[in-house]
Formats: structure tokens, sequence, C-alpha cells
């Protein structure tokens, strides 16, 4: 019967911790649907930039206020989970508390996590404030929809009812109590309860410790659902995130192979390609399928914040485009696709819909100005405008759906070797005007 409570504890680890593993596979087979990119150049560059934005908050504190709450959550959540481990080690063996043998290093390291732990709480409720009560318009725009809010809400509660429970176990934990160090907040807790016996406040204790435990994996399983995915790949997505000056564009290599023959002079230009020359399926993207997989990345990877919105010149003259609503309309598409997959065995079968029009209209690829505001602003290194430019792409070389000014200035290059209407012999009369 002793035994009963570590197995129980046993069973709740391996059926939490192994449902978030089949999340986390199913994660990376979305991820691998995009087509494959060579991000593997400059690694010395990619580690500076993935210590620095995603371990560093290098971006995140641009935003001062902002940026030193998420730093206190940010570092409080990380640091206070590292006492899991004990707590894993006292579920398992049967021990209460086993680290505490250390002596008095233990009662300053608990000293630090109740200390973050109320730093913690604060920040989560500054965050709600601003959230629900201000209202900061980024946290209010159109593609924030009610899951979106209620999620955001969601992980602000899960992180109150954490830090509370962590607290409260501290403060009803009598054998912890007697030790008189590291109680720096809880012993001011701890009064709340003097009056009941202490089977019940050992009751309270016992109840805190599950809950919390529980809480953590519920929360872990949880992550895979929410924003908070950038929680785990704000790492590779920091790492994977684009080198290369903003404004320089990828070309595609099928074209590029075509103007290298154009300019040859030693290939006839009327020769027919190689029987085993690769042609690419579609150019630029209309899919999820047919980005990157580093564009499916950053889908997963999107915070939700709205700092890219809100950079955004185009939002901010009130045309159809947010940076943000592309990344969540990606990541949507994924998830469909990957449910997709679910039903039928691991394959996909056409289900009549695709990323572009049914998820992102035109009117938002052609508001976009190019001008990368959005990835500069964002604090985990997310790409927009990649997935935007790709799916142009597209409309442009697949469909020769340019909009009618984008046509008649490729006309106008075509004919005339400059985007006005003007023939290239006339293009010096303005000068004779007086």
């Amino acid at each position: 019967m002793n035994y009963i409570p570590n197995i129980l504890f046993a069973i709740a680890l391996i059926v939490g911790i192994g449902y978030f593993a089949k999340n986390v596979k199913k994660l990376i087979r979305n991820i691998k649907l995009g087509q494959d990119v060579d991000v593997c150049d400059n690694k010395s560059q990619r580690w500076k930039n993935m210590t620095l934005i995603a371990l560093g908050q290098s971006k995140m504190v641009r935003r001062p206020v902002a940026g030193f709450l998420h730093v206190i959550v940010y570092v409080g959540f990380v640091v206070i989970n590292i006492e899991v481990l004990e707590i894993i080690i006292d579920g398992l063996l049967g021990t209460h508390r086993i680290f505490s043998s250390i002596g008095s290093l233990y009662g300053v390291l608990i000293g630090a996590f109740e200390i973050l732990a109320i730093l913690v709480f604060i920040s989560v409720i500054v965050f709600w404030i601003r959230r629900n009560i201000i209202k900061l318009n980024r946290f209010w725009k159109n593609e924030m929809t009610s899951w979106p809010k209620n999620d955001a809400n969601y992980i602000l509660y899960f992180e109150m009812v954490l830090m509370t429970l962590f607290l409260i176990m501290n403060a009803t934990d009598l054998h912890f109590q007697d030790l008189n160090s590291g109680n720096v907040i809880s012993q001011y807790i701890a009064p709340l309860f003097s009056g009941l016996s202490e089977d019940i406040i050992h009751l309270i204790e016992r109840g805190a410790w599950w809950i919390h435990i529980l809480g953590i994996l519920v929360f872990l399983n949880y992550l895979y659902f929410s924003k908070h995915l950038h929680i785990l790949l704000a790492f590779p997505n920091t790492y994977y995130g684009k080198i290369n000056p903003k404004g320089q564009l990828n070309n595609l290599e099928a074209v590029t192979n075509e103007v290298k023959m154009m300019m040859d002079p030693n290939i006839d230009p009327f020769a027919a390609p190689a029987e085993d020359a690769p042609m690419p399926a579609k150019f630029g993207a209309s899919d999820v399928q047919d980005l990157s997989w580093v564009n499916l990345l950053n889908a997963y990877t999107c915070t939700e914040c709205g700092r890219c919105t809100s950079e955004c010149p185009a939002n901010q003259t009130g045309k159809a485009l947010s940076p943000r609503k592309i990344m969540m309309d990606t990541r949507d598409r994924l998830e469909e696709v990957g449910k997709n997959m679910d039903a039928n065995k691991g394959d996909f079968k056409d289900d009549g819909k695709q990323l572009l029009d049914d998820y992102i209209t035109r009117e938002e690829l052609w508001a976009c100005t190019s001008c990368n505001a959005c990835t500069e602003a964002c604090p985990v290194s997310i790409d927009p405008l990649s997935i935007i430019i790709e799916m142009r792409r597209y409309l442009v070389m697949e469909q020769s759906a340019a909009p009618v000014e984008l046509n008649n200035m490729m006309t106008n290059i075509e004919n005339n070797g400059a985007p006005w209407p003007y023939n290239q012999m006339d293009r010096l009369n303005w000068k004779n005007e007086s």
C-alpha cells in the first residue's frame, strides 16, 4: 500500500511525457512537409543569434516594459521548474525534499525560487491587465478571434496557479518550515494555516504538491495547441533564421539556370532540355507543402505577440495585410493538412483547399511593401515576408495573376526597358518642357 502513490506518480509521468512525445513527433512530421532548404551555412553566426535572441531575449527588450516583464517570467518559470527534478525524484522514490540534504545551499535556492515566483505572479497580472483591461491595440486586431484571446489568458492563468501552488506547498510543508531557511515568501503565507491541525496542513501540502506536478504535465502537453509552443521552438527557429541581409531575396534555381543558358553563347537556346533535367513541380507556393520547412517552423514558433503587425506600414494605413495573420493562417492550414494525414493513415487526401485564397487573400499579399519591418520586429526571428514572396511568385509565374499596375510595369520593362510607358527615344522629352 505504501507504494501506491509512487506507482500512480509513475503512471502520470509516463502518460504525460508519452503524450508530449507523440505530439512532438507529429510536429516534426508536419514541419518536414515543407520543401528542403540549405540553412547549414555560417554556423558560428547561427549559434550567436540563438544565444542572443532566444536565450538572451535581446530583441524582446526593445520594448522595455513588456520586455522586462517577459524576462522575469521567462527566467522565473525556467529556474523555478528546476525544483520539478526534486518532485520527480521524490515522487518515484517516495522521499521528501531529497535535495534538502545539501544543507544551507538548499535554503538559498528555494528562497531564490520563492522570490522569482512572486515576481512571476506580479508580472503575469500586469500582462493580464494589459490584455484585458488596458486592451492594447495589437492584442485586439481582427485576426485575434476568440481562441487566440482565450489561449493567451489560459497561459496566464496556468502560470498564476502554478506559482501559487508552489508557494502554498512550501508554506504548508512543516518539515520545510522547520529548516528555517529558504521560506522567504512562504513564511508570510504559513500563518494563514496556523489554526489547522497538522493532518489537515499535511493534506493541503500533499494536494498542492500533486496538483503542481500534474499541472506542469498538463501545461507541457497544452503547449502543442498553444501559441506558447515558442517556449520550445524559439531556439531552433532563431538558429535557422535568415542571416543574409533582409532585403536579399532568394533566386529560383530553375529560373537562374535558364537565364544562364540564355546568356551562354555556347548553348543552343532552341535545344530541348535533357531528359533527366529536374523541373520544379511549381513556381512559388500556393499551399503549405510548397513552402520551405523553415517557413513551417516559423509558423509554429509564432508567439502571436503582434509586434510585426504593429510595425507594418501597410497595416497602419488600413490595408488588409497583417504579418501575424499570415503566420497564424499558415499554421492553421498546416494543422489542417496534418489532421487530414492522420485521418488517412499518413497520406494527404486532396481536400479542395489551399493556403492561397482559402486562408490568405490576394489582397493581403499585394498590400505588402516588402520593407521587412515585420522580420525586424519579431522577437524570435520569424520571417513572414518570405511566405508572402513565395505566394506572389506563384501568382505571377504560375497564374499570371499580378495586379494590373504590376503587369503594366513589367510590360513596359519588356518593351521600353523601363517601368514607364515611354519609348526609349522619348524619355528625355520632359527636359524640353517649360
